[in-house]
């Protein structure tokens, strides 16, 4: 029987983005996340308009949205209650959250150079991509949440994904019985199982999905 109900958060489970940003005076801040969707080579991301991404990415225009495997959760969570903004914003004090500069070595992660932005690139990250902002839209526009929640439509540049979750032959394409993304499921880390049942759009071959944003990568 299904009955009314008023979850406060809405994470029905998503992946986990790691993004990386650069920092006004050079250095680079990573920060984790879990909403976010693609459309064709585009991403749409949602951060909260205080945060250093948001700050970073509006000055520069620029990011790589790393996806770890569940391999990495242990770095991830180690990000988790740390903020690049100092002081800590007010909203975030409450949640525990502390400053902290140097994200990557906390973590336990390796930054290495991107090839067309000047963000690294998270090196245990299984997936990586390089991407450019597009645009930015409040949610809530005209109501209380106005400028308080942001979307950013991100245009992938380029992508680097490590050889042993590609399928054997083909060098485009993922390979969905190796890649195992961490999922976010309200508040909590999860991993994929098993395939349950074979996927009819899984027949169509994915060259005919290919977008004309493709050929400005």
């Amino acid at each position: 029987m299904h009955v009314n109900a008023k979850p406060t958060i809405l994470y029905f489970g998503t992946p986990v983005a790691l993004l990386s940003t650069m920092n006004e005076d050079g250095t680079a801040n990573l920060a984790p996340m879990s909403s976010v969707f693609w459309l064709s080579w585009r991403c749409m991301i949602g951060l909260e308009s205080i945060s250093k991404s948001t700050e970073n990415l509006r000055r520069t225009g620029e990011m790589v949205i790393n996806l770890p495997s569940v391999e990495q959760v242990g770095a991830v969570d180690r990000l988790a209650k740390l903020t690049g903004t100092d002081p800590v914003p007010e909203s975030k004090m409450p949640r525990g959250f502390k400053f902290e500069k140097n994200k990557f070595e906390v973590a336990g992660l390796t930054p290495v150079p991107s090839q067309i932005v000047a963000p690294p690139r998270v090196l245990e990250c299984p997936v990586q991509l390089e991407a450019t902002l597009e645009a930015e839209r409040s949610l809530d526009v005209g109501g209380p949440m106005e400028g308080f929640l942001i979307t950013f439509e991100m245009r992938i540049r380029n992508i680097h994904i490590e050889e042993s979750i590609l399928m054997d032959g083909n060098k485009n394409r993922v390979d969905p019985n190796k890649w195992r993304p961490l999922i976010f499921n309200f508040q909590q880390f999860y991993g994929l199982g098993p395939q349950v049942h074979p996927s009819t759009l899984g027949q169509i071959p994915e060259d005919l999905y290919r977008t004309p944003d493709m050929a400005d990568a």
